[in-house]
């Protein structure tokens, strides 16, 4: 199992952590953009994308396939949602809104085989997103290996951040900036903002957890890594195919100022 860690792998060499979200239940498009080279890990967002379960299966294996690992974000931290991400090959799965350490203990306990925590055994399908045969190959190294996120992204997730960032099994704590810039009532990337995001990066580092947040273009990702976060996206699927036709349409239909060129 340890060879196809990707994520995993990297953030324990203490190297930086890039990846992107797929919103698309797409393994073409997934596969396309893990083809640029350079990605750790691919998002697959099932809380706010077009994502869902049935899609879970064919995705990893696709994101795997190109040397990735996948995390899929559930929409609530339910026990059934996470055993589900799981048992589809997840390499982690990234839970929305943890606002205290309790949340993040239970969690955890939803995560992992007993007697540790109260996952129910049944990868007949995660084998593959490892490069294992069986499943008892998979659950000797789950545990262990699967990596265990929380965002943090509420009033009551700032201020207990501390506490969260200890609970033991908790692997990441991932910082969701609009939301959080929502529930605190503030503006995006101002004082109150990044004193926030500062708070919960020094929060994360303190108890040797790792410390990712969520971008939406290298610009805003090369800020946070130099800031000190450990893991970041760089953009989405549907961000960067908007932002791609758009430049592309500005392009095209752009009023050309003084004589027009020859030579088409």
């Amino acid at each position: 199992m340890e060879n196809a860690l990707y994520l995993r792998n990297k953030l324990a060499k203490g190297e930086k952590a890039l990846g992107f979200w797929l919103t698309f239940p797409s393994t073409g498009l997934a596969r396309t953009i893990l083809a640029t080279g350079g990605l750790s890990w691919t998002l697959l967002d099932a809380e706010h994308g077009q994502i869902t379960d049935k899609d879970y299966f064919d995705l990893c294996n696709a994101v795997v396939a190109s040397k990735a690992s996948p995390i899929i974000r559930i929409p609530f931290d339910v026990e059934w949602m996470i055993k589900r991400a799981l048992d589809a090959g997840a390499h982690g799965v990234m839970t929305p809104l943890c606002h205290t350490a309790d949340d993040a203990r239970r969690i955890v306990k939803y995560s992992k085989y007993p007697p540790t925590g109260t996952r129910g055994f049944g990868p007949m399908f995660s084998p593959h997103s490892f490069g294992l045969t069986t499943e008892g190959a998979y659950a000797a190294g789950a545990d262990k290996g699967l990596l265990v996120i929380v965002q943090i992204e509420s009033v009551p997730g700032v201020e207990n951040v501390e506490e969260i960032a200890k609970v033991d099994g908790v692997d990441v704590i991932f910082i969701g900036p609009f939301d959080l810039s929502k529930f605190l009532g503030c503006e995006f990337g101002g004082e109150v903002h990044e004193a926030a995001i500062a708070k919960i990066l020094k929060a994360a580092k303190a108890a040797g957890k790792t410390a990712a947040i969520f971008c939406t273009s290298g610009e805003m990702a090369r800020k946070r890594l130099d800031q000190g976060f450990d893991m970041v996206s760089i953009t989405t699927d549907i961000g960067a195919v908007q932002n791609g036709f758009s430049k592309e349409f500005a392009i095209t239909t752009a009023t050309q100022a003084g004589p027009a060129r020859s030579g088409y």
